[in-house]
């Protein structure tokens, strides 16, 4: 019996399989435990995907940068529920409010404030990448 070793990242670990990743990082799953439905939990997909597009897509974020994003997410939705009760004329902690300010100031500094441009393919190389299609489907 012949076994070929599989090329190992020079730190020893292998990327895992998508079946041995979780269902988080498989995109799945929203949170542990949620099932993503609540009118919070949509607002915070919302967030996140929209700041993730805003920095060129979450497929060219580090997963650290898109760890930031949901942080940054959570505080948002939370900062949005703060301000809708005193809109309501109910009391807020002022306190607990500029807390999430600051939280979402720094977060975002180290995100990034830029919009960043997803690249898109010029109509040659999208028609090269069509006719390879249909030349590999034949």
């Amino acid at each position: 019996m012949n076994k070929t070793k599989t090329a190992r990242p020079r730190n020893g670990v292998a990327p895992p399989s998508a079946a041995n990743r979780s269902r988080i990082t498989n995109g799945k799953t929203l949170l542990p435990g949620i099932d993503g439905r609540s009118a919070l939990a949509r607002r915070f997909r919302d967030i996140a995907g929209q700041v993730a597009t805003d920095l060129g897509g979450a497929d060219r974020l580090s997963e650290v940068k898109l760890q930031l994003i949901r942080r940054f997410a959570g505080a948002a939705a939370l900062a949005e529920q703060l301000e809708a009760r005193l809109a309501n004329g109910q009391s807020v902690d002022v306190a607990e409010h500029a807390a999430l300010t600051s939280s979402l100031v720094r977060i975002s500094s180290r995100i990034g404030l830029t919009r960043a441009m997803k690249r898109v393919p010029t109509l040659d190389e999208y028609l090269a990448g069509k006719s390879a299609e249909v030349h590999d489907a034949e």
